[in-house]
């Protein structure tokens, strides 16, 4: 079969695209056959249809890009984001969240029934059904202005690690938005949640976390995957053939949350926390 994944001539946007695993997705997406508008505060040397500058701390910023963007859009991959620190703790969450939903939430009138959105949240969102009451506080805000100014009214909630914070709501948001999308606009939603993998922000996650924390992050594979290899999942998630899954969060940590999960992997010890 040709086409398998349906992509061919399909329009689609990469948030992120300049780097990592935003650029390893766009890289697969045309070799698909699809249509990319590319969007990242910086530029990308890819042969992409159209290539905007987004920051997405800035309202104004995605709104004249949204202006830009003509429909059909058949899938979005939210893949930006920021590691933490040494960014500013409302900087990570609007970047990695509040932006992000703005953005998302702006195009949905642009895309048809059977349109999918794929974000990449992390392995660091484990845990969020605990955090729930909290996150929802986020999660019922509306608007861009709205959840930046939930983060700037409740930093305690974020300064432990605004990182795995900003990850726990992509995961929750992907649970609980998924069934509106899918009921009034038929548009799947589902995330990736990755574990270590060799990026530019890698270093800051050694930096912030330590570097013995990230390698025992690595699961039973024991190594830390390649962006091409979070960017295939991505492009499962939205593809028309994965029709049925809806508001799955899928792990792609190599085996670290099902090792976890049973007992098989201690991770207290390093963290300070229970398993």
């Amino acid at each position: 079969m040709n086409d398998v994944l349906g992509y061919e001539g399909r329009s689609v946007l990469v948030t992120g695209a300049a780097s990592g695993m935003g650029e390893a997705t766009t890289r697969v997406l045309l070799d698909l056959g699809a249509k990319v508008t590319a969007v990242d505060i910086k530029p990308t040397s890819l042969p992409v249809e159209a290539a905007l500058e987004v920051d997405l701390r800035d309202k104004a910023s995605i709104d004249q890009a949204v202006a830009k963007i003509e429909g059909p859009l058949h899938a979005v991959f939210s893949c930006a984001g920021l590691p933490g620190p040494p960014f500013p703790d409302v900087d990570v969450v609007v970047v990695n969240f509040v932006g992000a939903r703005y953005l998302i939430e702006s195009l949905v009138t642009r895309m048809p029934e059977g349109s999918a959105i794929a974000c990449v949240s992390s392995a660091g969102g484990i845990g969020w059904q605990q955090n729930l009451t909290t996150i929802m506080g986020l999660l019922n805000t509306e608007g861009f202005e709205g959840g930046r100014e939930w983060c700037e009214s409740n930093p305690e909630a974020i300064s432990a690690s605004s990182y795995v914070f900003s990850k726990q709501v992509i995961d929750a948001w992907t649970a609980w938005r998924s069934y509106g999308l899918m009921r009034d606009h038929k548009i799947r939603l589902n995330c990736s949640n990755p574990g270590p993998t060799t990026t530019a922000m890698m270093p800051f996650f050694h930096d912030s976390a330590g570097k013995d924390v990230i390698d025992s992050a690595t699961g039973p594979v024991g190594r830390y995957s390649e962006a091409e290899e979070q960017a295939w999942p991505l492009v499962f998630l939205n593809s028309p053939r994965s029709s049925i899954i809806v508001g799955e969060i899928l792990f792609t940590d190599g085996g670290f949350f099902a090792s976890l999960q049973t007992g098989q992997i201690d991770f207290s010890g390093l963290t300070g926390s229970e398993s």
